[in-house]
Order: C-alpha cells, then structure tokens, then sequence
C-alpha cells in the first residue's frame, strides 16, 4: 500500500485554489463593472492579468525544478493571497487607483502559473506514491478541479449578491493561503517535489539549455503541437466570455451576478460529470472519436444561445451540456501529454504547454471588450462564437490528431528518457501545440 497523503493534500490544495480562482473570475469583472461602468476597462484588466500568465509559462520550467515543486507551489499561493487581498484593501481605504488593480492582477497572474504547473506535473509521481493509476488520478484531479470551480462560482454569485465583489476578494486571498498551508504540510518528504539537482550550474547558459529542451520536445511532438494551437484559439475565447462578454450579457439582460455565478456553476457540475463519466465508461471507446465529438460541442453553443436569446434557460442547460462534453476533454489530454513526456522534462515541456495553449488569452479579453463597445454584445458574441467553433473542427482536419490512440511505447521520443535531452525537433510543422488542459479549457 502507498502512501495517500501527498497526493490527497495535493488534490485538496488544488481543489481550493480552484474554487478561490472561480472567485476572482466571477468577481474582479464584476468589481471592475461596479466601480467603472465600461466593459473596455474590464477587457484592459483581463489583458493586464494574463499576459504575465504567458510570461510566467515561457520562462518558469527550469525555474520549478531548480527551486522545488512543493516550494514554487507554496510561494506561488502566497503572492497571490497578497495580490488579491490588495485590491479590496486598498479599495476601503480610497487609495485603489485603476492602474494599481491592472498591477496587482498581473501579479497574481505572474505568481499563479508557476504554483499551477508546479501541482500538475507531480501529479504521476504522486499517484505512484499512492499506488494508483496515472489515469485515475488523472480523472481525479480533473474533477475534483471541476468541482472546485463549480463551487466557487456557485458561491461568487451569491455572495457577491449578498456581501459585494470586495468581499468576495478577500474569501479569494484566505483560499490561497490554505492551498498554500496544505502543500507545505502536505506534501514534504516526496522526493519528486523537493529542488532538483542540476545538470550544470546555475547559469544563463544552463538555463537556456533547459527551457531548449522542454521547447524542443514540444516541437518534435506533433500531436502535442495541435493541442496547443487548438486549445489557444479555445482558452483565447473562453477569456473573452468569462471576463467580458458573459458579465456584460448577465448584466443586460440576465439578472446579474448571480446569473454568472449559477450558469458558471452549471457549466462546472456539468464538467465534474462529464470527468467521472469518462474515468467510468469513456477510456473503453477511441479517444479521438470522443475527443472530436464532445470538443466541438464544449464552447461554441454558448455563445450563439446568449447571441440570440436574453433569458436564463436556454443559456443554463447550453453551459451545463457544454460542461459534460467539456469534462470528457481534460482527462484524455493530461493522460496524453503525461504518456508522453518524461518526468526529467515534465516541468519544462509543461510550462511551454501552458505558454502555447494560454498564449491568446490577454487578446481575448481584450478583444472582447473592444468588439462589445464597437460592434454590441450580439455582435462581440457571435464573433468570438464562430472563432472557437472554428479551433474546435482542428481534430477533423489535421492529420497529426490521428495518432491520439496510438500507444505511447511507439514513440521513440518517449521511450527513451535517457540521460540525453529529447532529440532535437525537425522544422517545426506550421503550427499546433500542446495544451495542458488542467492545463486548458
């Protein structure tokens, strides 16, 4: 019998951030709609709280393996605990200017990634530590993230109702710090999650060697490369929905804030089903088959359903069987991903995934809060609809996509986690990439 305990306190230190994340989703825009009135202000802020996302993920992998897992993870939780607590804080005592709350959520943004990457790739060594499997856990970390995030929207929309976004942001700092809490009590002793020794000496040059490989990995994998592009048009546009264009909707024409927190709930319950039903029966049927199916269904439907119709109903059942076919998605794409890169490189290829699939949320939000003030909301929505629907007919057109089923023991690239560094990539295919869907939608 292994021991639970790291890979418990691990789901659970997720599970928390996860809920606390949902907080911040729900209510920074809400706040920034509050205290501003302009959806192109709530897009500057979503822009200024993920690009540091993107930088964090291009430059973070070596970074995690030379400092620790388990310490990134914990330092990761208590910036962004400090981050956020700022913003309301600061709001109390009128000293919160506009360019102080873009800074602050770019430092949570920043801080945040790293603590994320950081409990996803120990997630195989920890379900070996446990004596389960890599699927299994795999399925149980997305849904207990899933569940998270339906709670915590559930909990957003009521309390921001009821207590004000301010509050709400500080509830968002105290979840952190527990993440942080459980991680360091958590998770000491595991080998896997303690500072790595490095093959050279820390140094610029040691340094750009190691983020090579991860990149070259990435590149040399051409199933990863369609991940990433796909899941970057996907995250991209889900930015836009959930910082700009589902606020503004809630607010013209549903019932406000608690209309996002029940529909983001929704669309949360419906991925946690969607997790467990696939660790139940869905791992029995080809994952591309399931894959292509439940992708395309996953995004695009919202958007058109809020386009043509301003009551609750029609767009709540939409979020909740879009959040089934949703939930189906992340526990084949992490079992994928993890077959497929070695634990020496997991860190590194895993922070290049997160750069690649998260690189076009800051011009989500962005564009999205541009396109509501220049073209209207149905406009913005049906615009941004049509863009996701697109990215997800990826697996129907790219032929890479078709090596999904393949057995990870045929690919040379994996089977050799020998001492030298992946083979170098051959000229990077047009473009596609890996995603890490925990790491993802």
């Amino acid at each position: 019998m292994g021991n639970r305990t790291p890979l418990a306190a691990t789901l659970a230190a997720n599970s928390i951030s996860t809920a606390g994340t949902s907080l911040t989703l729900i209510g920074v825009p809400w706040f920034v709609l509050e205290t501003t009135g302009s959806a192109g202000r709530a897009g500057v802020v979503a822009f200024c709280a993920t690009l540091p996302i993107v930088v964090a993920a291009l430059i973070g992998g070596p970074v995690i393996d030379r400092f620790g897992r388990r310490r990134t993870a914990v330092a990761s939780d208590a910036v962004c605990a400090a981050a956020i607590a700022a913003i309301p804080l600061l709001h109390f005592a009128g000293a919160l200017d506009f360019w102080m709350l873009c800074a602050l959520m770019a430092l949570n943004g920043f801080a945040h990634t790293p603590g994320n990457t950081a409990r996803y790739v120990l997630i195989p060594d920890l379900a070996e530590h446990a004596g389960t499997t890599l699927p299994r856990a795999a399925s149980l970390f997305d849904a207990v993230s899933r569940g998270a995030r339906m709670v915590g929207a559930a909990l957003a929309g009521v309390l921001i109702a009821f207590v004000g976004a301010e509050t709400v942001l500080l509830l968002d700092a105290a979840t952190f710090g527990l993440s942080a809490l459980l991680i360091a009590a958590g998770v000491r002793g595991v080998r896997a999650a303690e500072p790595r020794k490095a093959e050279a000496p820390a140094s610029l040059r040691a340094y750009g060697t190691e983020l090579r490989e991860g990149y070259a990995h990435l590149l040399g994998n051409r199933l990863l490369l369609a991940v990433v592009v796909m899941v970057m048009f996907m995250n991209g546009t889900d930015q836009g929905w959930n910082a700009v264009l589902l606020p503004v909707h809630a607010e013209g024409e549903l019932s406000g804030a608690p209309a996002i927190g029940l529909l983001t709930a929704l669309f949360g319950a419906g991925g946690l089903t969607g997790a467990l039903l696939y660790g139940a029966v869905g791992h029995r049927f080809p994952r591309r088959a399931v894959f292509t199916v439940c992708v395309v269904l996953c995004g695009a439907p919202r958007f058109l359903v809020a386009a043509v119709t301003g009551t609750t109903l029609p767009l709540a059942v939409t979020m909740l069987l879009g959040g089934i076919a949703g939930g189906v998605l992340n526990p084949i794409l992490t079992t994928v991903i993890y077959e497929r890169v070695p634990d020496r490189l997991r860190s590194r290829v895993s922070g290049a995934l997160t750069a690649g699939c998260e690189f076009a949320m800051p011009v989500g939000g962005l564009a999205a809060g541009l396109l509501v003030e220049g073209a209207g909301t149905t406009g913005a929505l049906l615009a941004m609809g049509g863009v996701y629907f697109l990215a997800t007919l990826s697996p129907l057109v790219f032929p890479s996509w078709r090596t999904l089923d393949d057995v990870p023991g045929a690919e040379p690239v994996q089977e050799t986690p020998g001492p030298q560094p992946v083979p170098q990539a051959p000229a990077p295919v047009s473009s596609s990439g890996p995603s890490r869907p925990t790491p993802g939608p």
